[in-house]
Parts: structure tokens; sequence; C-alpha cells
């Protein structure tokens, strides 16, 4: 039975790609889950696979380099995914050495352990073993309005998240290119679907909607993101491990470009049709929810992935565009309206408040 460490398990891409793991190969795998559960991991998000035999928590900290390597001491470490970080840019702003900390003195901690478990006394590794760290687009810092991100656009981050996360980028590559350390890497685009926490763009224009409380839009709106339905990342995950070639990077992209005021009139057009027509919360759904605010420090105004490597060498590209992505977002928000409320209090409601002014 192969073993996967997968780290940031309990956040929002993780807990979607261990779902859509056993749910592709039950009881064929073993997942172990490495969290620290900070304020956007969440247990909950996990509760259908909690009662396994095959998976297990521990509650880790990827920093905490004698608690990683003590998984692997424990475990016949197989597959290592690697989502752990920090990944709010607002955050990022606010307290950058958060992000630098988790993103790359963790991602160094991962690293670090992986190798000691898997290197053979000849400097080689053990056969199969595979490190899989999961990336953004943000690494590559703009793009005007035409053109694409591919696996060579040079990296210039504009954000203390992007230049956390390309630095762990780089420190992979180094092991690469050092050690032969069987890793690959993934630069996806913006992730939405179930479990994602609200502070990021689409849950929280849900979230607000539905109680009528104000849309914040960054500047004049127009700023794009190429969405990427999380299911979808997590199949490219997943081929990745299994055919895409060592030692490689993969873009990961939705092929779905909007606005992001775009984003909030389909947003709201959807809650409209899926409304039913007695529900009182469809009539505040108005445009007149839409608060212009002032702009993000260092904001990139376009981000676009091109999936071709991935596509051409793997078979993956994208299979949900983002109309029929955003309804089944929504259909699960509305489903899990509890997990919301739940997830909105404490330390999230007054970081809301301080940030939005709701």
């Amino acid at each position: 039975m192969r073993t996967y460490l997968v780290t940031g398990g309990a956040g929002f891409i993780g807990s979607n790609y261990i779902h859509y793991m056993f749910r592709k190969y039950g009881g064929q795998i073993r997942i172990i889950n490495a969290d620290a559960l900070t304020y956007a991991g969440n247990l909950e998000n996990l509760k259908e696979v909690e009662g396994r035999t095959n998976y297990t928590f521990v509650k880790a900290d990827v920093c905490d380099q004698e608690a990683i390597r003590q998984i692997f001491a424990g475990n016949e470490i197989d597959r290592v995914v690697h989502f752990a970080a920090e990944s709010h840019v607002d955050r990022s702003i606010r307290t950058p050495e958060t992000f630098v900390r988790t993103n790359v003195l963790g991602t160094a901690v991962m690293l670090n352990c992986a190798k000691a478990a898997w290197e053979l006394p000849d400097g080689s590794f053990r056969a199969g073993k595979k490190f899989l760290h999961v990336s953004t687009d943000e690494v590559y810092g703009s793009l005007q309005e035409t053109g694409y991100f591919y696996e060579t656009t040079p990296y210039d981050p504009h954000s203390p998240y992007s230049a956390s996360k390309a630095g762990s980028d780089m420190l992979v590559r180094a092991y690469i290119d050092t050690y032969g350390f069987p890793a690959n890497i993934t630069n996806c685009s913006n992730n939405y679907g179930p479990y994602q926490f609200p502070e990021k763009f689409i849950p929280l224009l849900i979230n607000n909607a539905l109680s009528g409380k104000k849309l914040p839009v960054y500047g004049d709106g127009r700023n794009v993101r190429d969405w990427l339905y999380v299911e979808d990342h997590a199949k490219a995950i997943d081929l990745i491990q299994e055919e895409g070639r060592l030692f490689e990077t993969y873009n990961v992209g939705g092929h779905n470009e909007k606005q992001n005021i775009e984003i909030v009139r389909i947003i709201l057009d959807t809650l409209r049709e899926m409304l039913p027509e007695d529900d009182p919360r469809k009539a505040l759904l108005s445009e007149d929810l839409i608060t212009y605010v002032e702009d993000r420090k260092g904001h990139d105004r376009r981000y676009a992935i091109a999936p071709d490597k991935i596509q051409a060498q793997i078979g993956w590209k994208p299979e949900t565009m983002f109309r029929e992505g955003i309804r089944r977002t929504i259909r699960w928000y509305f489903e899990h309206e509890d997990w919301m409320k739940r997830v909105t209090g404490g330390e999230y409601r007054t970081y809301y408040q301080e940030m939005y002014g709701a």
C-alpha cells in the first residue's frame, strides 16, 4: 500500500486533494495528513474520511523538524505532496515574516527530512519516492493584456507572499540540481471550490452577497485572474505524480480568465438563478453591494497560465469551465451554511472587520 504524506491537508486545496484521492483509490493507498491547524486549517473539512483505517491525522508544523522527522521515521513514506503554506496576499503585506517562516523554512524542513529518509549511501534515492511541491502562478509576476505564463517564464514576484513562494520553489530546484532529489514543482492558477476559507475572493463574495453585505473590489475591478476548479487541480497533481517526468515543473491552469468585477457579477447572477423565489435573500442581491476599495499594494494586473506542457506530456487539461464550477461551488456553500458560520467566527471575524470595515 503506497503511503502519501500530505502537508496542509486540512486546508482548502489539501482537503479537496485528500477527498479526491480516496474517491479514486479507496483502500489502495494510505494518507498521512500533517497540518498545524492554523486559522485556515479545519479538520471539519475531512469529517468524511477521518474514520478510515488508511487515513491518519498528525498535528504538526512543517517548520518543526523533529515532528516531521518522526513522521518519516515511523512510516514508509512513498509520496510527499507539500501544500502547507501561508497563501493570502493581504496577510503577507501585514506580516511578511510569517510567510517567510512557513513557506521558505517549512519547505526546507520538508526537503531535508525527505532527503534524509530516502537517500541511499551512494547519494542516489530509493526507487519510487517522489516529492511534489505545490506553488502558485504569482511567482511569475504580472502580465499585460496578452501573453501567458510558461514554465520558462522568469520569476518576478511582487508581494511578500509570492516572493516567499518563489523562494520555496528555488529551494526545491536547488535540491533537484544539487542532489538529484526526486521532486516536481507545480505552479497553479487561482483555485476555487468547496471548503475554501472565506477570506479568499469567491467565498467572501458568496458569503457577503447572501448576507446583504458589501462586495469589496480592489481598484477598478479589472484585474484578471485565471480560475481553476479545485478538483481539476487535484487530478493534475495525481497525474503528475503517476506519469510526470521527475525534476520537471508543470504549470496547471484553468483557461478561465476573468476580470474581478466580472466574477462579482457572475456570482450575483448565479445566486439569483439558484435561490428559490421565496428566499428572502434573493432581494438582497443587488449590484449596489459592489464597493470599490483602495487597490492592494503591488497588485498584479493579470495572471494567465499556459498548461500546454502538462497537456502534451501527461494528457491533463481542465475539465470544469467557470460557470459550471461556480454553480457547483455555490451549491456546496448552500449545503454547508453551518460550516461557513463556524469558520467565519473568532479570529477571522476580527480580521475581516479590520480589513473590510464590515
